[in-house]
């Protein structure tokens, strides 16, 4: 609503000048004190300037370099001020997350990842695949959508028997690399 009476009168006022340079200037400094005497008659014994009126002074500040010698109504410091906040709050509201964190995948593409690993294909293939059907995923985002799939006991029982039966293979005793390697004496110093 704002930034649409702040195109208006802009575009309205730049429209003026344009026509005629030096009726323009009487016709906006007409206008810029008809709108102070408006919000003056309002009934209170200070006025109160709404919405409309500090979008009108931020317009006119923007489209006519005499702006500031006819306001009568607030500080000119005022009006450059509300012209700050606006543009704070515009770009705020622009900025502002919605859901933080990465976007999540669709569940059309996690319900194919799980299809494809019950077939018992690994993360590159199903990415590989994705990729050609146009979905573009990352191994890694396919890797953490698969399955987790409950380690087999037959398996786990054979990999700790291999470990406990090459333990002294597989670890390296503390002189081993001492008695191995030939190190150079250091010399004695005279």
């Amino acid at each position: 609503m704002f930034r649409v009476v702040i195109f208006l009168v802009s575009l309205g006022a730049r429209a003026t000048r344009s026509l005629c340079r030096r009726r323009a200037d009487l016709v906006i400094e007409n206008l810029a004190l008809r709108q102070q005497v408006i919000a003056l008659k309002k009934e209170r014994p200070r006025p109160r300037l709404d919405d409309t009126d500090r979008a009108f002074w931020v317009a006119l500040r923007a489209s006519w370099a005499g702006w500031a010698s006819r306001l009568l109504v607030v500080n000119a410091d005022t009006v450059a001020r509300w012209n700050r906040d606006r543009f704070r709050r515009y770009w705020a509201k622009i900025s502002q997350q919605r859901h933080p964190g990465r976007p999540r995948v669709d569940a059309e593409i996690r319900r194919l990842v799980r299809m494809m690993a019950q077939d018992g294909w690994g993360a590159p293939r199903i990415q590989a695949e994705l990729t050609k059907l146009g979905f573009l995923v990352s191994e890694m985002t396919v890797s953490r959508y698969l399955p987790r799939r409950p380690a087999e006991p037959d398996q786990v029982k054979r990999w700790v028997a291999f470990l406990r039966n090459h333990k002294d293979e597989l670890v390296v005793p503390v002189g081993y690399l001492e008695s191995q390697c030939q190190l150079p004496k250091a010399r004695e110093q005279r």
